[in-house]
């Protein structure tokens, strides 16, 4: 019996690989599966939701960090150069971590960048170099408006129960972009780089 089943399932395998093979969609996006989590199935669809717009709208904000570094000009290029790249990066984490969760509750994570250009609210930009206080402009834009919707997403997260929603923005999202924001607003301020008032004294 053993040595029948052996042959069979020898018979069957193959190391050729199996390419250009279509598959039908096994979950639909926003739906959520049943995990059991001690969370309702309301808690898990709202903080998928939410996050998916969170998710789509910080691919779009790390795609701008990453314009943005490569059209990067003028005498502050190398500073903020290397800190746009920075902040990308850090980006980047935080697209993982949303995604990630978005998983855990039960659902799908929005990753297709034709799917993120679908559902971003974050406007498009012009397709050429802007000047450098635009760019900046534009990213800290970018930060506030996931930062509205990250407030409030954490804040209904709580009232529903979903207590690592709720984490994940105040302690990830919220904090880093914060920390974000202060760093190209203070890139903003037009302040002397050598003279200083002398008041009266040489």
């Amino acid at each position: 019996m053993a040595t029948q089943r052996t042959k069979k399932s020898s018979a069957k395998a193959s190391s050729e690989p199996w390419v250009h093979t279509d598959g039908r969609e096994i979950q639909e996006f926003g739906t959520v599966r049943m995990f059991p989590l001690g969370l309702s199935f309301d808690a898990r669809m709202y903080s998928c939701q939410r996050l998916n717009q969170i998710l789509a709208d910080s691919q779009i904000l790390y795609s701008l960090y990453k314009k943005h570094h490569w059209l990067m000009r003028g005498p502050t290029f190398y500073q903020l150069h290397l800190l746009l790249d920075k902040h990308a990066e850090e980006q980047v984490q935080l697209v993982d971590t949303i995604a990630e969760r978005v998983q855990t509750l039960g659902g799908v994570a929005v990753g297709d960048p034709r799917h993120v250009a679908e559902i971003t609210v974050i406007p498009r930009p012009p397709d050429g170099a802007e000047e450098v206080p635009a760019m900046l402009s534009r990213l800290i834009a970018g930060h506030e408006t996931i930062l509205v919707a990250a407030h409030d997403a954490a804040a209904r997260a709580q009232d529903m129960g979903d207590d690592g929603t709720n984490d994940l923005l105040v302690s990830e999202v919220i904090r880093t972009h914060e920390l974000q924001t202060w760093f190209l607003i203070e890139h903003l301020v037009d302040t002397p780089l050598v003279e200083a008032p002398h008041n009266g004294h040489r």
